[in-house]
């Protein structure tokens, strides 16, 4: 969450810079189905006025069962995930590859749908990464056909519903027509207030992080900079994600027991919830599920509660009376 020229998302100014962009065609897809239509005024609910349960009506008892655990109060801000899966979900089921990013298509989709009627602010999704272009050219090939394809389909979905699409990563192996169309979503949402859809297209964290670096070096150079001093905050208005909080949870599917060069620099505290689920099975239950096991955590940052740091506190008093009697 490299940039495309054209397409701007300033560091400072409370935007995001993409230069390079790279896009997976199921991700877009889901971008918001058609029944998210009737949900458009859900955006506007406020979090601590509202039950979990009127902002979304349970598909079933284990939804309804969730629901009620969650506290709209304590809903993560920001939410990445790391979708996997696809391909081992359709070989499960002995059918080819696509099958399963067809699946994955509908999953992303109520996702999606999910997080905009509980109002979570950023939705961070890991789409297509710098390592998948090993993947067989027909596959890869596939998925960006069937970016175009549902971009134009589920884009005016998207808009309806207030939603605003970014796109972080790079972009130039993108063919121009994908590139076009991602440029085009990008602007046509770029006034909307609602839920803001993060997809990372030809993303890599390490690339991510080597981009902001020479960005920051040109600077230098053309400004004559000598005594320059980069700092976290300087490194951070230089991402992709310029402009966006880092992520409170870190969501990744099919139990994998690792990051895949994912947001490396923004997730230094994000919580992390690992599923065996694959991420066609991915369903609403499994992400209210994660989003209850996330508010059972304390999140310190390195620091201590506040139950830990009154035992220092009593100790301390305890040896200041012993010492004045002496």
């Amino acid at each position: 969450m490299s940039a495309l020229s054209s397409t701007t998302i300033s560091s400072n100014r409370q935007s995001v810079t993409h230069r390079k962009l790279r896009l997976h065609a199921p991700v877009l897809a889901l971008l918001v189905p058609p029944a998210c239509v009737s949900f458009s005024g859900c955006l506007s609910f406020e979090r601590t006025l509202v039950k979990a349960t009127e902002l979304l009506k349970p598909a079933n008892a284990e939804e309804a069962a969730s629901l009620d655990k969650i506290d709209l109060k304590r809903i993560p801000q920001h939410v990445a995930v790391i979708m996997d899966g696809n391909g081992r979900w359709a070989q499960r089921r002995h059918l080819p590859r696509i099958a399963g990013h067809r699946a994955g298509v509908k999953a992303a989709r109520e996702i999606i749908e999910t997080c905009a009627r509980l109002k979570l602010s950023y939705l961070t999704l890991y789409a297509f990464s710098l390592e998948n272009w090993r993947r067989p050219q027909a596959e890869v090939d596939f998925l960006m056909r069937l970016l175009r394809e549902y971009l134009k389909r589920e884009l005016p979905t998207i808009h309806k519903n207030n939603i605003r699409l970014l796109v972080i990563g790079r972009s130039e192996q993108l063919p121009e027509g994908v590139r076009k169309d991602i440029e085009h979503g990008m602007r046509l949402t770029a006034r909307n207030t609602g839920m803001k859809l993060v997809v990372a297209l030809n993303y890599g964290g390490r690339a991510e992080l080597v981009d902001a670096f020479n960005a920051m070096l040109e600077q230098v150079r053309s400004n004559g900079l000598s005594a320059f001093m980069a700092d976290e905050q300087t490194v951070s208005e230089h991402l992709y994600t310029a402009g966006l909080p880092d992520p409170d949870l870190l969501i990744r599917t099919s139990g994998e027991m690792r990051v895949s060069n994912f947001l490396l620099w923004q997730i230094a505290y994000a919580e992390i919830y690992v599923t065996e689920t694959l991420w066609p099975d991915f369903s609403p239950a499994r992400l209210l599920e994660a989003l209850v096991d996330y508010q059972k955590r304390e999140r310190r940052y390195g620091g201590l509660n506040a139950a830990q740091e009154s035992v220092p506190a009593a100790k301390s008093a305890k040896r200041s009376r012993w010492a004045g009697r002496g």
